[in-house]
């Protein structure tokens, strides 16, 4: 899915290199001077949004339940993390689930990798870069994206569960810290002890894979959630 050496994408759009500059996301959270061509106006930015909702929508919308799997783009095939993205996708394919990934590099790639190699669907959500992220090779299904909120809303959207993998700042803004989750949020009673059940820490791939089909089976089933603590003031301020 790679394009010419020559030529990025940009969104929907193919452009020749050397023609980058800001993306979409940082034009639209930079405030523009009065005098600004109607098209680069925000209102006019809105229809953009829009149709990449509308685009992202129409489809992911039969994937089927799906797994969002996220992690570093620059881990190489020779690493034990790209190795456990590969196996844990695989397995994610074979209990009957969709991967979605960024589509790009790395833990990305093993992810898209590991769910062809299981028989399921791959899934790519790529974003326009100012250097640019080439779509990996195993993505069925591949989508590209201007802006990151839009992009973010279909990893979440069509995900019964996300599994992250160690990463950068693009993949501690996916999750955040849990050890700030653990020590000044819980301490100061801005979560109650149960929220930390929200979330499972674990090295072990079958443990991650068996996590995400037990929470789809209990949803498709409608059992009742695990009980929860009654919230404290504390929970809503």
């Amino acid at each position: 899915m790679a394009e010419a050496e020559d030529t990025r994408r940009a969104g929907r759009i193919v452009v020749r290199k050397g023609l980058e500059g800001q993306t979409e996301d940082r034009r639209l959270l930079e405030r523009q001077p009065a005098a600004v061509d109607p098209y680069e106006a925000d209102p006019w930015r809105v229809l953009r949004i829009q149709a990449e909702f509308v685009e992202g929508f129409d489809a992911l919308a039969h994937v089927g339940p799906a797994v969002t799997v996220f992690g570093s783009a620059r881990v190489k095939p020779d690493d034990p993390m790209y190795d456990a993205a590969r196996r844990i996708a695989g397995g994610l394919a074979r209990a009957g689930f969709a991967v979605i990934t960024g589509g790009g590099p790395g833990i990305m790639e093993a992810a898209n990798r590991g769910a062809r190699e299981g028989g399921g669907l791959s899934v790519g959500c790529n974003i326009e870069l100012p250097f640019e992220q080439d779509m990996n090779a195993y993505v069925d299904l591949g989508i590209e994206f201007r802006y990151f909120f839009v992009r973010k809303m279909m990893f979440v959207k069509y995900a019964e569960a996300f599994i992250i993998f160690p990463g950068g700042f693009g993949t501690l803004d996916e999750l955040f810290e849990l050890d700030w989750i653990r020590d000044p949020v819980l301490k100061e009673a801005k979560i109650s002890p149960d929220d930390l059940d929200l979330m499972i820490v674990t090295d072990d791939v079958d443990e991650a894979v068996q996590a995400a089909r037990l929470y789809f089976e209990r949803k498709s089933l409608g059992a009742p959630p695990k009980k929860r603590a009654r919230p404290r003031k504390s929970d809503a301020q």
